[in-house]
């Protein structure tokens, strides 16, 4: 007889509960399961994947949590408008930003960013200084020495998070850290259509928001970061 330790128990449980969220998650989001219809019963679901009723009532409240399911006594468990899924979910924005046909999602995503990282640049000028801003010039530098379209992905997907910082407002830092993630899933699954031939063109107008940021030019930085998300919108728009 072989004894499995409880903990070992419980991070396998656990495994199974976040798969389990994650297929059905990403089915409901996708579509699959449209808004009111119902989620399979629970014994469909345990055969579906091959896991307990345990896993599978975990699962559910996760998905309940999120705002993508309700459960109702007698009745069952169906799908929620997803006018009332919590958006600012990371799992629910990165299975948004994988979708086959993500446009409307990109477009709501652009129209956000527009509303509040513009202001966050311009905060950022009005409370850093050229020593805070260092950073914000080595990502320009590591955007256009990038080798690959990931290495870029990532030192433009850092810039950003770093003049979210630089505003010190907790909010905003919170706010752009989840929408970052939708973004760079995004990013990273976009076809090479613009790497690297404007390579230096991006990594030259994030600059002039960091120079911006760093000679304390508010009104400068927030059109500078206008203009950045802008060009990156239409550069890797999805159409429908």
């Amino acid at each position: 007889m072989s004894f499995v330790h409880s903990g070992a128990r419980s991070e396998k449980a656990s495994n199974h509960t976040n798969f389990v969220v994650e297929q059905l998650g990403r089915a409901i989001v996708a579509g699959e399961y449209p808004p009111n219809t119902m989620i399979p019963l629970d014994p469909d679901i345990c055969e579906m994947f091959g896991v307990s009723r345990t896993v599978v009532r975990e699962a559910k409240k996760t998905l309940i949590a999120k705002g993508l399911i309700q459960s109702k006594a007698k009745v069952g468990t169906h799908v929620r408008s997803s006018d009332d899924w919590n958006m600012f979910d990371e799992d629910v924005l990165r299975w948004h930003a994988t979708l086959r046909n993500p446009a409307k999602f990109y477009e709501d995503l652009f129209e956000i960013r527009m509303i509040f990282e513009p202001a966050a640049a311009a905060r950022a000028a009005e409370q850093a200084n050229s020593i805070d801003s260092a950073r914000l010039t080595e990502l320009c530098d590591d955007m256009a020495n990038a080798t690959d379209h990931a290495s870029f992905a990532i030192a433009d997907y850092e810039f950003h998070k770093q003049v979210l910082k630089l505003s010190d407002n907790r909010f905003l830092h919170s706010l752009g850290n989840m929408v970052q993630t939708a973004l760079y899933s995004m990013f990273l699954i976009e076809a090479d259509q613009a790497f690297p031939e404007s390579k230096t063109d991006v990594a030259h107008k994030h600059r002039v928001i960091a120079l911006a940021i760093a000679s304390g030019e508010a009104s400068k930085a927030s059109k500078a970061m206008t203009d950045v998300i802008r060009e990156s919108y239409n550069r890797t728009r999805v159409t429908p």
